[in-house]
């Protein structure tokens, strides 16, 4: 595999924020293999394509659930090729995946499409995206995390507009094709020009410092393997933390006109309290990235926890407009804490040696755990008559694991204090 052009002369500023904000552009690009991306392009299936909205909904949820069995193959992949070329590859086949979509003529092959954008731009390309960042940052790897998440989910609420003034201008086949000439425009020489493995590739250190020696945290790089992470409790709080914020999250978005219909707001008042979401989770981000580097990551799943807890007694109680707009940003706060501990801890905890490994689990535990929540909700709301008692019943899964998250989180010796 070639060199990047400047590996033969190192640059003098330390090259790690270059990385973050080509990283952050590239999470945003994933959008249109993400549900908000793919959202404006339901009622045009619809019609088109002759298909039931449910039919719809159903490949898109195959789709997803085949799309997630290989992020853990595409974690060793990374780990074994390195970032640069493995983002490359899978801008590439992100950019086909998307064409394709323009000629998608039935529920067979949209459930295909679905797979494969899934697959490359939900999964793969952000996986890629977030191990990025994490190799390029140690001490402060919460706050750059914390940034990349914010900012590209800021970006990544552009998709759609875009999309829906490429439909209306043309028509919807000629927006998959925009949005694949504009992954490819972007994605593609981004990754091969401007990405670089490791800091140690053009002889830099994490964070732009060489390490402290005397530091009786430092070890060097360092990193559990897959195998082995996941035998460990750490791993299992992580995963489960992350796994019923994906989970449950997803279903209060899911059902969310449903659920705040119950307390008498109208779709489209329901529909605008997604921008105190975004609102929250800008907060949320960020905060979360700055307290993990200041006071460490030893209780941040339980926290996380907590704000999922509190979330789902809101969205089951409240009913006036003051109280659903807390609820709504309570919510994108508690969903940009959840992201920024999912790319986070497992550097810290693991280590980066198998970075990309360990990630590909947990995130394929997330997207499970999505593809659960919508229709978990549902069969509540069928026993229970209500969306509100439902996510008041949820909050238990969240209690229960938050117990599980104060024990004890055994340290490797190689990993620094948490």
């Amino acid at each position: 595999m070639p060199k990047p052009a400047d590996a033969d002369s190192p640059p003098v500023a330390f090259a790690g924020w270059r990385i973050l904000a080509l990283s952050t552009l590239v999470l945003a690009l994933t959008g249109p293999g993400q549900t908000i991306g793919v959202s404006v392009f339901v009622d045009q299936f619809a019609d088109d394509l002759g298909l039931t909205k449910n039919a719809i909904a159903a490949g898109y949820a195959i789709g997803t659930l085949l799309g997630s069995l290989t992020l853990p193959s595409v974690g060793r992949w990374v780990d074994r090729v390195g970032v640069r070329y493995s983002m490359t590859t899978i801008g590439v086949g992100f950019t086909v995946a998307l064409a394709l979509m323009s000629g998608v003529q039935g529920i067979i092959s949209l459930t295909i499409g679905f797979f494969m954008i899934r697959m490359l731009g939900q999964g793969s390309l952000t996986l890629v995206g977030t191990v990025a960042v994490s190799l390029w940052f140690e001490r402060k790897r919460g706050l750059a995390l914390g940034i990349a998440m914010t900012v590209s989910s800021g970006l990544m609420a552009l998709v759609p507009v875009g999309l829906s003034l490429v439909i209306d201008g043309f028509n919807w086949r000629f927006a998959w094709l925009a949005a694949a000439g504009t992954v490819a425009a972007l994605v593609i020489p981004i990754a091969w020009f401007g990405m670089i493995d490791r800091p140690q590739t053009i002889g830099q250190f994490p964070d732009g410092r060489e390490p402290d020696h005397d530091d009786p945290n430092h070890t060097g790089e360092w990193g559990l393997d897959r195998n082995v992470a996941v035998r460990t409790r750490a791993f299992w709080i992580l995963g489960l933390a992350t796994a019923l914020a994906s989970m449950l999250t997803t279903a209060l978005n899911f059902h969310q006109i449903s659920l705040l219909g119950e307390s008498g707001f109208s779709e489209t008042e329901a529909a605008i309290m997604f921008l105190p979401q975004v609102l929250g989770s800008s907060i949320g981000s960020p905060t979360m990235g700055v307290l993990l580097d200041r006071i460490g990551t030893r209780y941040a799943p339980a926290a996380t926890l907590v704000a999922l807890i509190v979330t789902l007694l809101l969205a089951g109680s409240v009913s006036s407009t003051a109280g659903v707009i807390v609820y709504a940003t309570v919510l994108g706060i508690h969903s940009g804490m959840s992201r920024t501990i999912g790319a986070a801890l497992i550097p810290t905890w693991f280590g980066t040696l198998h970075i990309g490994a360990i990630q590909g689990a947990l995130t394929f535990l997330g997207v499970l755990a999505s593809a659960a929540g919508p229709i978990a909700f549902s069969l509540t709301e069928s026993a229970t008559g209500s969306f509100r008692t439902s996510a008041g019943l949820w909050a238990l899964a969240p209690a229960i694991a938050f117990f599980f998250a104060l024990s004890k989180r055994p340290l490797s010796h190689h990993a620094p204090t948490a």
